[in-house]
């Protein structure tokens, strides 16, 4: 439930503090008086998109604060690893420049992560989803909402998605003679080349290394040459001359016993100078260089620049390449066969896959009757005492009689009136139609539904008289098992509510202030009458005002 909601520099309202009930929650006021504003808030600080624009003209930010109960969240908190005291505090940041920032309990997240708290904690009804109820393609959505079937369709998808796999599979293989033989050929030279130049993983950086060495190898040969010159070349060289000071040092510890240290380094640098030397002469008669192995490098370097270029790859993945090319000649001169095999399990997952859809499909038309039934009967509570409601289904007729969501095609159908055939309800359906009909299908959902606060946006669109007494109604007996929020222009619903906001529009110092009131008895009074006269409030409106609020009483007391 949301129990507390701040809102500072959005839009119109420079700062409002809304403390909710549980029950329903009303907010009415003037057209453009930030009704809207005050939803949109919520939706913001449920990870809503935000621009720029939401925040306050001349404020550097924004921020909507919104304290939730914690109960359903637990398991949320948990993996994501905050930590809530008593109450869910969450918190959207927007910036003049249109950057946002979220945070839960102080911890900082994604709005992709408040989108999925969210979704556990408000369930907002806005004003377009009476036309997504005319999207004939989110009825089977509806319909697999309302009966559970979660479990069944996810069981047929993963048979679907086999089925495809095979399906895409024998597609591959799949080809003309000429296609085939043209492909093998172009297979077979690609092989033929790989295994011709027959490049190894780390050849490049051998043969670069080998080619910069030959390439450098006149001043190699001569950085060699007096190197060992110094260390072991005539008589005053390194070598001898540390091999000297040795003895001389050793001397010298003799009679200083101090001095062992130095004389035993003395040593060992001769010995290491001669292993240096000795490692200098090898390596200098190891050299072989010839034009001819320069040339051979080059031209190796060569060829595998020209393969690398061609085969749009490094040298090191020529072999799992080749690997590859074998493999896919091998599938195309076996395709045959393979293709006979592959259809046999084609046509046995095609099975699979229609007694998978089958089982949802009895699901779907056990459930079409529980939804029919309770649909036209929360729609004759709304004051629609003649509605035929139905489901009406179809099956998938292109081959192989499936697709993506089971075999079946369905959409709603109505008849508003008695002795009118049944029909689409995007051309049956008025607005105050529409608007009766997803609360009656939102009240049937949410029975299954965890969620405890439901958030109605102007659900009185095209909805007057009767039918908007009944609407209020039909919120009020909603509202007895979790927290609804509604924002409405009309008195019939206003009356019903358990807690009642005003929202006025003032201009002071030529700057728009909004502000957020909650209403005693009189204030409701008033307000009844603002809604049924305008502004010119009399005896006669306050009085039917007054009627109405005991009407409202009278049946809260009776249901």
């Amino acid at each position: 439930m949301l129990n507390e909601l701040h809102i500072e520099n959005i839009a119109v309202i420079e700062r409002a503090d809304i403390s909710f009930t549980a029950g329903l929650n009303v907010l009415t006021g003037e057209t453009g008086a930030g009704k809207s504003i005050v939803i949109d808030s919520i939706g913001a600080v449920l990870g809503g998109r935000v621009s720029r624009e939401l925040v306050r003209h001349g404020a550097e930010k924004g921020l909507v604060t919104a304290a939730f109960d914690l109960k359903g969240t637990e398991n949320w908190l948990r993996e994501n690893e905050i930590e809530a005291e008593d109450e869910l505090i969450l918190q959207r940041r927007i910036s003049s420049d249109g950057k946002s920032s979220c945070r839960v309990c102080g911890a900082p997240v994604t709005a992709a992560q408040l989108r999925e708290l969210a979704a556990l904690l408000v369930d907002i009804h806005g004003q377009n989803d009476g036309r997504q109820l005319m999207d004939e393609r989110r009825h089977m959505e509806y319909l697999d909402r309302f009966g559970n079937h979660r479990d069944l369709l996810e069981e047929f998808k993963a048979e679907y998605r086999k089925y495809n796999g095979i399906k895409k599979e024998i597609s591959g293989l799949d080809m003309d003679r000429v296609e085939k033989e043209r492909l093998s050929e172009s297979l077979r030279y690609q092989i033929e080349e790989l295994e011709r130049a027959a490049v190894k993983a780390g050849e490049r950086e051998s043969l670069s290394a080998r080619r910069d060495l030959l390439r450098n190898s006149e001043k190699l040969t001569e950085a060699l040459d007096q190197a060992f010159a110094a260390l072991y070349g005539g008589d005053e060289n390194a070598v001898s001359l540390a091999q000297n000071a040795g003895y001389y040092a050793g001397r010298a510890a003799g009679m200083a016993p101090e001095l062992e240290s130095a004389a035993a380094a003395i040593n060992d640098a001769a010995f290491s100078l001669t292993d240096a030397a000795e490692t200098l002469r090898d390596f200098r008669e190891s050299l072989d260089f010839s034009p001819e192995e320069y040339d051979g490098l080059e031209t190796r370097l060569s060829l595998i620049n020209r393969l690398e270029r061609k085969y749009g790859r490094e040298a090191d993945a020529f072999e799992d390449y080749l690997r590859q090319c074998r493999a896919r000649l091998d599938d195309i001169e076996y395709s045959d066969d393979r293709i006979a095999k592959l259809s046999k399990e084609l046509e046995y997952q095609k099975k699979r896959c229609l007694a998978s859809a089958e089982k949802l499909s009895l699901a779907r038309k056990k459930a079409a009757g529980e939804l029919q039934g309770r649909i036209v009967s929360e729609l004759r509570e709304l004051n629609m005492p003649s509605v035929r409601f139905a489901v009406e289904f179809g099956t998938v007729e292109a081959e192989p009689g499936f697709g993506p969501n089971g075999a079946d095609e369905l959409r709603f159908v109505m008849s508003a009136n008695a002795g009118e055939e049944l029909g689409r309800i995007s051309r049956i359906a008025s607005g105050g139609e529409l608007s009766r009909i997803m609360l009656a299908m939102k009240n049937v959902f949410a029975e299954n539904d965890p969620v405890q606060t439901m958030i109605f946006d102007e659900i009185d669109t095209g909805v007057s008289g009767i039918a908007a007494q009944r609407v209020g109604e039909k919120l009020y007996t909603v509202s007895k098992g979790r927290q609804v929020m509604c924002v409405t222009h009309l008195p019939q619903i206003a009356a019903m509510a358990d807690s009642h906001y005003v929202i006025s529009k003032q201009e002071r110092n030529g700057r728009t202030y909004t502000q957020v009131s909650p209403l005693d008895r009189e204030g409701r009074r008033r307000e009844l009458a603002r809604l049924h006269g305008g502004d010119n409030i009399t005896d006669t409106t306050l009085a039917s005002a007054e009627e109405q609020l005991s009407s409202a009483d009278k049946f809260k007391r009776e249901i």
